[in-house]
């Protein structure tokens, strides 16, 4: 084999994958977008007939999606800056830690993100019980409650967050963790000489120099806030009210529930658009920022 070829024998196999689980489904959903497919059309192409953009008008007047889109807004708005915050703090918490404890509670953070979604719904619906619950039973005795978490419009979102953000927060503190302890300690050693405090390190030292590992969190935990499904699937199946349905579970349930592939393959082809149109602008403010300080 050619030296010039080595390459592409190599990235052969993740090109093939890409195209095959990502490119290619793309395309498809697209197409099928276009059409009014359902099972039937599935057992029978014929019976799938071209619609043009009816899909799209539709859907753009579905008060649901209009719901389904204000929700996932509310939830990418909320969660995202909390889930960042959270696990930088974190991070910089434990790095900055000079006995075992630190290094336990670095166990204790990441653990959640290594569980099942559905096991850890479970328990937190038992949490959020407004009888029985433990929060419900702590908050009674400074005589608040009984707060209706699930099921009550104006809480159910802030309840899915609280648990999406306790679970997300372990696998971007240990990608901070792993930054911070790539910056050379002699900067730290040379500001100290200088006379600066840890919170002074902190801000002049660490944080700037993480800026693109916050960009990377920050790109990658916004996707999966628009793709926000597992804990409103699982807790509220969209409810009350519509009052937690996400994007995602919309497109889930206009798809396999009431067999409209087109309609929901039409929401998911506004979804991407959506996520590529904020990542693109976030890419754009980074590149700006690099110029600037070039």
């Amino acid at each position: 084999m050619k030296k010039s070829k080595s390459p592409y024998f190599f990235i052969a196999p993740a090109i093939a994958l890409l195209l095959i689980f990502s490119i290619i489904p793309i395309f498809i959903a697209v197409t099928i977008s276009f059409t009014d497919m359902s099972l039937a059309g599935l057992a029978d192409f014929s019976r799938i007939n071209f619609v043009g953009l009816d899909n799209y008008l539709n859907i753009f007047n579905d008060k649901v999606f209009g719901q389904a889109m204000f929700n996932t807004a509310y939830y990418v708005i909320i969660g995202v800056p909390l889930v960042i915050i959270a696990s930088l703090a974190l991070a910089i918490m434990i790095n900055f830690g000079e006995n075992k404890f630190f290094s336990f509670m670095r166990l204790v953070f990441y653990s959640p993100s290594i569980t099942n979604t559905v096991a850890v719904s479970v328990v937190w619906m038992y949490l959020y019980n407004p009888t029985i619950g433990l929060l419900n039973h702590l908050l009674s005795y400074v005589n608040v409650g009984p707060i209706m978490w699930l099921t009550d419009p104006s809480t159910s979102k802030l309840s899915l967050i609280i648990i999406a953000v306790w679970k997300a927060i372990g696998l971007n503190m240990l990608i901070f963790l792993a930054a911070i302890q790539g910056i050379p300690k002699e900067y730290y050693e040379a500001a100290e000489i200088d006379g600066a405090n840890k919170w002074q390190q902190i801000l002049k030292i660490t944080i700037p120099l993480l800026k693109f590992s916050i960009f990377f969190v920050t790109v990658t935990t916004l996707i999966g806030w628009f793709q926000f499904f597992d804990e409103p699937f699982v807790m509220t199946k969209g409810g009350p009210l519509d009052s937690t349905l996400s994007v995602a579970l919309f497109i889930y349930q206009r798809g396999f529930q009431y067999n409209k592939f087109g309609y929901a393959a039409a929401g998911s082809v506004i979804l991407f658009i959506a996520i590529i149109i904020v990542t693109g602008i976030q890419m754009k403010i980074q590149t700006k920022q690099k110029e600037n300080e070039g």
